[in-house]
């Protein structure tokens, strides 16, 4: 048995016993304390090797080792562990992108409401971002959370003619808006129910109420009734698309919101009988909507009174009768071509309608004549965006042009 350093174990026995014994601990220690030296520094290499040479074995385990650490040294697939002073740095950096990176992926909080917003209408209804309230004290999230969404507003107008030479008149024989101060305010509460939540395909419910007030009788009169009373769903991935109820036609159909308030309108449509905010009636609307944004929309409305909007509102100021005297059924078709505005893509609207209605109307010619039906309109109408204020950010905002053109006719 070897003994590390070059040096022979020599044993001297000597007759006395204690000696022998002592002799014999002594080596035995020694022998016990260099192997341990030996395993700790063959750390790592195969524990089964079992060398009669003491010397021989340190020097394999040094080779061995030094084997080693020249391969740790050489290999790219495990670098030897080092203080790298950039540490940190990298660290902070890697950090900084993954925060990065998670704002670029936040979600706008407001996104959720733009499903609660009215269906079918051919324009954007201001979303919850774009409100006064948006969601203070937690009202609007507390309502989305079970499916409910809501948006008011207000629409007011006042108008007068300040040229020299106006004519002025009593408020009896006021002729049109601004002939006097003229004053007019109108005010809407519409609430959605999210029907998809029972399974129904986009579905919808819609319930709005107006209030309106003007200062001039003649456009009104003053009312508070129904506005909407709608169910909508969509049918084979939104290609058709079906809207029935109390509907607000002037919101569906043409593209314009002037509908008799101010100045050049579109006054035409109503007299031949297409429903308004003040005037709502019974109708089913069904759009089928085609590929490139190609589109035919047809309606089946009850028509308002052939008499005008006044008369209308005045004979149901609640909006909630199914009809009024002499009116009829309305036929209305549009087709035409939508593209919504995207960056670098300009919003265009084209579209062409017609309506045919059955209500029975008095001769312009001859009033006293017994009322007779058969009336009927068409129009034609562009919208073209031509410049992008915020391309990146809200590109439907920019400068358009727009081309109506709608005519009435009395058989």
């Amino acid at each position: 048995m070897g003994i590390p350093g070059g040096q022979s174990p020599f044993f001297h026995v000597k007759p006395r016993v204690k000696q022998h014994w002592l002799v014999i601990a002594v080596s035995l220690a020694a022998y016990l304390v260099d192997n341990s030296v030996l395993a700790q520094s063959a750390s790592g290499l195969d524990p089964s090797s079992h060398p009669v040479d003491q010397a021989s074995k340190r020097r394999k385990a040094s080779d061995r080792a030094e084997k080693l650490r020249i391969g740790l040294a050489t290999s790219p697939r495990a670098p030897a562990p080092a203080p790298n002073p950039g540490a940190p740095f990298e660290k902070r950096a890697r950090a900084d992108r993954a925060t990065q990176t998670r704002t670029q992926k936040r979600v706008d909080p407001f996104a959720r409401y733009d499903n609660l917003r009215e269906k079918g209408v051919w324009f954007n209804i201001p979303g919850a971002v774009d409100t006064i309230d948006q969601d203070k004290g937690g009202l609007r999230s507390a309502l989305a959370d079970v499916g409910i969404g809501y948006i008011g507003w207000t629409h007011n107008s006042f108008a007068n003619n300040l040229l020299p030479n106006a004519a002025r008149s009593t408020i009896a024989n006021q002729l049109y808006m601004g002939q006097n101060p003229t004053f007019a305010s109108a005010n809407f509460m519409i609430v959605t129910y999210d029907l998809s939540r029972l399974g129904v395909s986009e579905g919808q419910i819609v319930l709005g109420a107006e209030q309106q007030h003007w200062t001039w009788d003649r456009p009104g009169p003053d009312r508070v009734g129904l506005n909407t009373l709608a169910y909508y769903q969509t049918f084979f991935d939104k290609t058709l698309e079906l809207k029935l109820g109390y509907l607000r036609n002037q919101n569906e159909f043409t593209g314009t919101l002037f509908g008799g308030i101010t100045g050049s309108n579109m006054s035409a449509l109503f007299q031949g009988g297409m429903s308004t905010n003040a005037a709502p009636t019974p109708a089913v609307n069904l759009k089928y909507n085609f590929d490139r944004g190609l589109y035919n929309k047809a309606s089946v409305q009850r028509s308002i009174s052939p008499d005008g909007p006044y008369v209308q509102v005045t004979e149901n100021p609640t909006g909630l009768n199914w009809s009024t005297p002499h009116a009829g059924i309305l036929l209305i078709d549009e087709a035409g071509y939508k593209s919504k505005a995207a960056p670098g893509v300009p919003d265009t609207w084209l579209r062409a309608g017609v309506g045919f209605n059955t209500s029975r109307y008095t001769s312009l010619t001859d009033p006293k004549r017994r009322r007779e039906s058969g009336n009927n309109f068409h129009y034609i109408a562009a919208d073209r965006q031509f410049w992008q204020n915020a391309p990146d950010g809200t590109p439907s905002r920019g400068i358009y042009a727009a081309s109506p053109s709608w005519k009435l006719r009395r058989t």
